[in-house]
């Protein structure tokens, strides 16, 4: 079964809505109605029945008759019957009158061959315990076909009302649905060939402005996703075209004729390293792909991170010996972390900072602890790297140096992103400031974080 739209939704519930509260108000009219016609009904027989307990003072008199007959030709629609103490039948005042009368006294309703009356028992005398007893009868048949018509009346409002209201209803959800139509003619037109479109938050609806907002936020986010997958995925054909074709060209050259045996193997070990190379290229991809994946799971173990800092600044002493660099470390904490993986994210930003520092530079690990943070920096001095270059500098594939150094294991451009997603899976981040004089990347963990 189809479903139902939005405005076919809101215009049946406006018009289930208007139905109920025209039902509801017909009949509480109905019943007020009602009630002041028993009202009126109960006040006239009252008055009646005063005028009747006055004429019927001596009900055996002559004079009784006459004063009777005289009241009763006053109110057409009115009837009488008198009955003793035991029940037997003295006066009816018509001959059309029911047999069968209700016994209760007081005030009450009946129906008889169409007719319907209003029935009103009580005694002749008051005082008396025997008293002949009085049955009024006003004939109230109009009345209640003024409340049938009024019923009547009543549901062709409901009906016409909700009519109207599910038309009227139909007409305004449309139109105020039409910014939601709006953004479904620019939802179905974004591909991945025009993520640049956007909803127009102008004249929106307050309720819809946020979500245009949002939307529009989306396709920024989408845009700009997409743009580096592209690239992304050029800059992977980038690096690999270089080493798979000194790959073909190498062995194509060595198959072209009989070598000795040294030179097929001297090409083994130079096609070796460059699918080492490849290897180890593959193998930093997946494991930004498990970073993004979070799949990710560093152990924690406690860690002295000025011990790590000086295994490290050790490992590459004799580097920064040869480009006459000075390496220091200030400052120790501790906390829980992937000795493994911080080990690599450090080696990384010291790799990049003893590339970078000229000679006679200096390249410091400053650790701070804070009340709620730690922080840890890795500093070099040099010519800094330009602001509009520091948003990209963690980037796959993204290279401060333009000359990019293809088909090399060196620089390829993976050594930040992997050390941000290291980080990240320690609940930390990593930021990067740079001017004439030093270039520092902080890390900032979060104290204790689990």
């Amino acid at each position: 079964m189809r479903q139902l739209s939005l405005s076919s939704r809101l215009a049946l519930l406006f018009a289930a809505c208007t139905a109920v509260v025209s039902l509801l108000a017909g009949v509480l009219f109905s019943r007020a109605s009602e009630a002041h016609f028993v009202e009126l009904d109960q006040q006239l027989l009252d008055g009646k029945l005063i005028g009747l307990r006055r004429a019927l003072q001596d009900i055996q008199s002559s004079e009784s008759e006459v004063k009777l007959a005289d009241e009763l030709s006053r109110q057409a629609d009115l009837s009488l019957r008198i009955t003793g103490s035991d029940g037997r039948r003295w006066f009816d005042s018509s001959a059309r009158l029911p047999d069968k009368l209700p016994q209760k006294p007081g005030l009450s309703t009946m129906n008889d061959e169409g007719t319907d009356y209003r029935v009103l028992n009580a005694p002749l005398f008051i005082d008396k315990p025997h008293s002949p007893q009085l049955t009024l009868l006003l004939d109230i048949t109009h009345h209640q076909h003024f409340l049938q018509r009024m019923q009547h009346l009543i549901w062709l409002t409901v009906g016409l009302s909700a009519l109207a209201t599910a038309l009227l209803g139909a007409w305004a959800a449309r139109s105020g649905l039409r910014p939601l139509r709006r953004m479904s003619a620019v939802a179905s037109g974004v591909s991945a060939q025009s993520l640049n479109v956007r909803l127009p938050e102008e004249n929106m609806p307050p309720e819809l402005a946020e979500m245009a907002h949002n939307f529009n936020a989306m396709l920024v986010r989408l845009d700009d996703s997409f743009q580096r997958l592209s690239a992304f995925s050029a800059d992977i054909a980038h690096e690999l075209r270089t080493p798979l074709s000194n790959l073909l060209t190498h062995t194509q050259v060595t198959l072209t004729r009989p070598r000795p045996i040294e030179d097929y193997r001297e090409a083994l070990h130079s096609n070796l390293e460059e699918l080492q190379w490849m290897a180890q290229l593959v193998n930093d991809m997946l494991y930004l792909a498990k970073a993004d994946h979070g799949l990710l799971m560093p152990k924690r173990e406690p860690l002295e991170l000025a011990e790590e800092a000086d295994v490290l600044l050790e490992f590459f002493a004799p580097l920064a010996e040869d480009a006459r660099v000075t390496l220091s470390r200030e400052g120790s904490a501790r906390m829980e972390g992937d000795r493994s993986m911080l080990r690599r994210a450090l080696s990384n930003l010291l790799d990049n900072a003893l590339r970078f520092t000229p000679q006679a530079g200096h390249v410091r690990v400053r650790i701070v602890e804070n009340a709620d943070s730690l922080n840890l920096s890795i500093e070099n001095t040099g010519i800094g790297i330009p602001a509009t270059q520091l948003p990209r500098l963690f980037d796959r594939f993204y290279r401060v140096d333009p000359a990019r150094r293809e088909g090399s294991s060196e620089n390829v451009g993976l050594g930040l992103a992997i050390t941000r997603s290291i980080i990240r899976a320690h609940g930390g981040d990593i930021t990067c400031t740079s001017d004439s004089q030093w270039t520092s990347f902080t890390i900032q963990f979060v104290k204790y974080a689990k």
